[in-house]
């Protein structure tokens, strides 16, 4: 398996701490509102990438965490709380909104086919793991405490800019003109391990602690449970290309000052969905969910589908034209797949060459558009009987989980319909002036959009291919 770590800026040969075993941490949502489809794109990622590595043999062990507390809306050290704030919006508490929106998260995982990790945790739920590791960061010095709040000290981290490829004398703090400089920092790059409250601030989650009640900042969380249910060393570590810095640059920094040595052998990060305007994202408003797609008419295996059709490292731009077309394209594959029927002896030759042909894709980077290319090789291989194709194509589906031996029907929009029945009109009209010429080229028009049209007894009828 060759895959990009952004650790080295380079792709590289995996290799695993123990043979035949992956240690993997995702980072998962701040449950205080909807998670866009941005973010489940990089959710999708990290879904193929298990089940890629457990399709050409490594047995996965994966943690992800619930943020329910620590994330502010900077992602860094200033700002709301986000979990604060999504309570005052909707009038509910803090734990109210932590579980609708975990429970919320869980049902578009399980809509576009995404597999629960073997461990998922809350943050709130592990406080004396953070306290644990940040007494020891405090006793050998990488800590320190300033005004109440536990800091840690940037300076003494070996290579904190290597992950992000920052310069620190780039860095500025207060570049905003809202943000004021932390003046009990000792240099402006530290941040927050344990924010201590004064009895004067309201946080609804807040904890005791050697240094006063108060909330662990969001980075320490991901540290400790990483490290509490993974050991001291990871093989791979993923996100968004958003987590590079600050969130994935602090948790190396502290977790190898906690452990000692080298945390993460592999850092893989899934680049940005963007919009007309630019990165999709939560703070722009009228964010765009799955629940939102649905209610379109988009079966969220067309997202899925959609995703798979761009390298994960790679900027994908959202746009219903171009999700138009992947729809047509699952629909149309899956009526390909629907016709396949049992005749025929499987060919084990065969299944074992396209079964190499597809782990190849999956070793070369998790290469998703190869996997799909060797999908409709599959289908289009004139010398492969139908009993060969289904089954390979159920093997292929582990790993893209499109449900694609799974019968649907296929929904069409109330304005498609219209628009397909007006044409089938005007098509019988022109047949019925002879205009012979005008009813073909109505046929061929719906034809490049995947209809084919039925003349029976009964009248003209039609199906999508």
């Amino acid at each position: 398996m060759n895959i990009y770590n952004t650790l080295s800026k380079k792709v590289e040969k995996l290799i695993p701490i123990e043979e035949g075993k992956i240690k993997m941490y995702t980072c998962g949502p701040t449950v205080y509102n909807y998670v866009h489809i941005g973010n489940l794109r990089t959710y999708i990622f990290e879904d193929i990438l298990q089940k890629g590595l457990e399709y050409i043999g490594y047995d996965v062990k994966r943690v992800m965490n619930i943020t329910d507390v620590g994330h502010l809306t900077s992602d860094a050290d200033y700002g709301e709380d986000k979990m604060a704030k999504g309570a005052e919006r909707e009038g509910k508490t803090v734990y109210e909104i932590a579980d609708f929106y975990t429970k919320a998260f869980f049902e578009d995982m399980k809509k576009l086919n995404i597999k629960k990790p073997e461990i998922i945790e809350k943050a709130s739920e592990h406080i004396d793991m953070y306290i644990k590791m940040i007494e020891k960061m405090l006793q050998d010095e990488y800590a320190y405490i300033s005004n109440g709040n536990v800091y840690f000290d940037v300076t003494k981290a070996k290579n904190y800019y290597e992950l992000s490829g920052r310069n620190p004398e780039e860095m500025k703090v207060a570049v905003r003109d809202d943000v004021e400089e932390d003046k009990n920092k000792r240099n402006p790059g530290d941040f927050v391990l344990w924010f201590t409250l004064s009895k004067f601030q309201n946080q609804a989650m807040k904890w005791d602690s050697p240094w006063g009640v108060g909330y662990p900042g969001w980075h320490i969380e991901c540290s400790g449970l990483a490290c509490l249910y993974l050991g001291d060393r990871l093989d791979i570590h993923c996100g968004g290309v958003d987590n590079i810095f600050p969130h994935h640059t602090n948790e190396i920094a502290q977790s190898e000052a906690y452990v000692g040595h080298k945390w993460c052998n592999y850092w893989c990060h899934g680049e940005f969905l963007n919009d007309k305007q630019g990165k999709m994202s939560k703070s722009k408003g009228g964010i765009l969910t799955i629940n939102r797609l649905t209610e379109e008419g988009y079966d969220p295996l067309v997202y899925r589908y959609f995703c798979l059709g761009s390298h994960y490292r790679k900027p994908l731009v959202f746009t219903y034209e171009s999700l138009d077309i992947a729809k047509n394209s699952y629909q149309k594959l899956l009526q390909k797949i629907s016709r396949l029927t049992e005749e025929g002896e499987i060919a084990q030759k065969e299944i074992e060459k396209y079964q190499e042909k597809f782990k190849q894709s999956i070793e070369d980077d998790l290469n998703t558009s190869m996997m799909l290319t060797t999908l409709y090789e599959v289908i289009n291989d004139k010398n492969l009987n139908d009993k060969t194709k289904k089954e390979l194509v159920k093997n292929f589906d582990k790993v893209l989980s499109l449900d694609l031996l799974i019968e649907k029907s296929i929904k069409i929009d109330k304005d498609k319909l219209e628009y397909i029945n007006q044409k089938i009109k005007e098509r019988n009209e022109a047949k019925k002036n002879k205009d012979y010429i005008l009813a073909d080229k109505i046929r061929d028009e719906l034809l490049k959009e995947n209809i084919k049209l039925k003349d029976t007894r009964e009248g003209t009828t039609f199906e999508l291919i």
